[in-house]
C-alpha cells in the first residue's frame, strides 16, 4: 500500500469528518483536493516522480500538506530541522541534489544563505504568506492556484522513496534516511496497533514533521480516519489551550514536552486525553508517575525505536513499569548481542546480562540504508541486523530495560556505569527540574560522573547544588562508586529540535556553571 492511495481511501470513507483541527479546519474531502492541487503544482515547478524535494517550513498544516502532496506526486519528501545551520543545510542539499527547496517566512534568510555555497541550487520555492514573498521564488501558492484538481496520473508504488528523514547530526554529519511508503505505511500500522490509537481519535500534531514521531502522529491520524490539531511552534499553554479546545484523546510526545506541559500546573485541565505514548529519549520514574496520577490514562506506552526502524520494542504500560521498553513490536525482532564494536548478531548474551540492542532488518518498517553513506552502513548494518547503539537487558519478565547508548557510557576507574541509572536516582530530588549525567575528564579517574542539574525556578543556584548534593549522599540510594564527584547547576540542559539531550556538549565543556561542588575534575 502507498500512501496517496492510503489518504485518498480514507477521505472516500469519509469526507465530511475533520481532518485537520485548530482554528483553519478541514474536512477529508478538503484536504483530498487541497493536497491534489499541491501535488499539481509541485509537478509545475519541475518536481518530477522520483526526485526529491527539500521542505523547509516550522511546521503546521502547511507543511502536513507538502508531505502528502508530495507523496500523490510520486516525490520523495524531505522535511528538514529548521534548527539547522547554514552549514548543515547546504550539506544536505548537496548531499540529496533536489529539485526544489520550499521555505517560509521562517527559514527564508537560512536557505537562501546555504544556497549561495551549493555548486548546483535548486529551484527556491516560497511556500509562505503571498504578500511576504521574496524576490527571485517560485510562489507555490500561485501554482496552487493555476492547478488543476484530480489525482497524478502516475501514482507511486509501495517500493518508492516517500520520505527522507536527515539524523540530528549529533554525532557527526547528518545521515540520510530513506524510507519506502510500504515502510513508511507499516509503521504507521504498528503505531496504531501498539498504542491503540482507535478510529477517529484526535491526536496533538506538534512533534515536527522532521522527526519520525511528528510523521507518525500525521499518518496514523489519517489512516485511521482521526483529526489532526496541528501546533506549528510548540508552546506549553498554547498546546493545553488546543488540547481542552479540541477535545484531544491521544498525545505521542517526547518526555521533555510532557515535562513541560506538566511545569504549567494545568495539565489536570486535559481531561479528554486518554492515551499517552513517549519515544525520542528516556523517562524518568518519576514523570511517569506524575502522568499517570494526573492523567489517569487508559494506555501509557513506551515506544522504542528510530528513524531507521520505527520500531525495536513496545512497553506497554509505562504507569506500572515506568522506564521498561518491553518486548519486540508487532512487526520487530530483536536480540541483544555482546557490547563489543564488531560482535556478530549471532553473538547473544545471556539472559539478565547486558547487551547492544540489535533489531533484524527484515522489519517492514525497515529502511534499506543509509544515503550515500557506505560507512554508516557498514557500522550499522550486519548480517541482515541493525545495530541501535543502545545498551539493555532483560528483566525475570523477559522484558528491555535501556542502560544508555553505547556511546555514552561513563568508564570511571575502570568501572563501567550508565547515565541513565544515575538520572532516575536523581530524578526523586524535589529540589530540581532536570538531571543529566555525562563523563567529564579527571585526573585520577579518568572520567568523572558528572551531574548536570537545573534548580527549580527562582531559586538561588548555590542553595539548589546543597540540596541535590544532600539527597545523591543520602535519599538517592546509590552506592558511593556511582555518586557524582562533581555536580554543576546549570540555566539549561542543551536538547536539539526534537527535545533529544546534546550530552556531547556538556561533555566537551560547552556550558556555562551556575554553581558547582569543588574538586579535581578538569573541563
Amino acid at each position: 500500500m502507498d500512501l496517496a492511495t492510503a489518504f485518498r481511501w480514507t477521505a472516500e470513507r469519509y469526507p465530511h469528518r475533520r481532518a485537520v483541527g485548530g482554528p483553519a479546519p478541514m474536512t477529508y474531502a478538503e484536504w483530498d483536493t487541497r493536497t491534489d492541487r499541491v501535488a499539481h503544482a509541485l509537478s509545475a515547478l519541475g518536481a518530477g516522480p522520483g526526485e526529491r524535494a527539500i521542505f523547509l517550513l516550522q511546521g503546521g498544516e502547511p507543511l502536513a500538506t507538502l508531505h502528502l502532496a508530495a507523496q500523490k506526486a510520486g516525490i520523495a519528501s524531505l522535511p528538514l530541522s529548521t534548527r539547522f545551520g547554514v552549514d548543515e543545510l547546504a550539506y544536505c542539499i548537496s548531499d540529496c541534489s533536489p529539485v526544489l527547496v520550499a521555505v517560509d517566512e521562517t527559514t527564508y534568510a537560512l536557505a537562501a544563505q546555504a544556497l549561495e555555497t551549493v555548486e548546483r541550487p535548486p529551484t527556491l520555492v516560497w511556500a509562505g504568506a503571498p504578500g511576504d514573498q521574496p524576490r527571485g521564488t517560485a510562489s507555490l501558492a500561485a501554482e496552487t492556484d493555476r492547478a488543476r484538481s484530480g489525482p497524478a496520473p502516475l501514482p507511486p508504488t509501495e517500493s518508492d522513496i516517500s520520505v527522507m528523514l536527515y539524523t540530528s547530526g549529533t554525532t557527526g554529519r547528518p545521515k540520510g534516511v530513506p524510507r519506502t511508503h510500504a515502510a513508511e505505511f507499516h509503521a504507521t500500522l504498528a503505531h496504531l496497533v501498539q498504542t491503540g490509537h482507535a478510529p477517529g481519535e484526535v491526536t496533538l500534531g506538534v512533534m515536527p514533521l522532521f522527526h519520525t514521531m511528528g510523521l507518525r502522529s500525521l499518518l496514523a491520524s489519517v489512516l485511521a480516519a482521526g483529526t489532526w490539531v496541528p501546533q506549528a511552534k510548540f508552546d506549553a499553554d498554547a498546546s493545553l489551550d488546543l488540547i481542552t479546545q479540541e477535545n484531544v484523546s491521544a498525545l505521542y510526545l517526547v518526555p521533555t514536552i510532557f515535562w513541560a506541559l506538566l511545569q504549567t500546573g494545568r495539565l489536570d485541565e486535559a481531561t479528554s486525553v486518554r492515551k499517552l505514548a513517549y519515544a525520542g529519549a528516556s523517562m524518568t520514574p518519576a514523570l511517569a508517575q506524575r502522568l499517570a496520577e494526573t492523567l489517569a490514562p487508559e494506555r501509557f506506552v513506551n515506544h522504542f525505536g528510530s528513524t531507521e526502524i520505527y520500531t525495536f520494542s513496545i512497553g506497554p504500560d509505562s504507569a506500572a513499569k515506568p522506564g521498561c521498553a518491553g518486548r519486540a513490536g508487532v512487526f520487530s525482532r530483536v536480540r541483544l548481542v555482546d557490547p563489543d564494536p564488531g560482535a556478530h548478531p549471532d553473538d547473544i548474551v545471556a539472559p539478565g546480562e547486558q547487551g547492544q540492542v540489535a533489531v533484524s532488518a527484515a522489519s517492514p518498517e525497515a529502511f534499506a540504508g543509509y544515503w550515500n553513506r557506505p560507512d554508516a552502513d557498514a557500522k550499522s548494518l550486519r548480517d541482515g541486523w541493525y545495530f541501535t547503539g543502545d545498551l539493555a537487558s532483560t528483566d525475570e519478565d523477559g522484558d528491555l530495560w535501556i542502560a544508555g547508548r553505547v556511546d555514552d557510557m561513563i568508564n570511571s576507574g575502570g568501572e563501567n556505569i550508565y547515565p541513565e541509572e544515575i538520572e532516575n536516582a536523581l530524578a526523586g530530588c524535589p529540589d530540581l527540574d532536570e538531571v543529566i549525567v555525562v563523563g567529564t575528564p579527571h585526573d585520577k579517574w579518568g572520567h568523572a560522573v558528572t551531574a548536570f542539574v537545573v534548580g527549580r525556578p527562582g531559586v538561588d543556584p548555590a542553595r539548589t547544588l546543597e540540596k541535590v548534593e544532600a539527597y545523591a549522599r543520602g535519599a538517592s540510594g546509590l552506592p558511593s562508586m556511582k555518586r557524582p564527584k562533581r555536580i554543576v547547576v546549570v540555566d539549561h540542559i542543551p536538547k536539539s529540535a526534537v527535545g533529544k539531550i546534546l550530552r556531547r556538549h556538556l561533555a566537551s565543556g560547552d556550558f556555562s556553571s551556575l554553581a558547582e561542588t569543588t574538586g579535581t575534575a578538569k573541563r
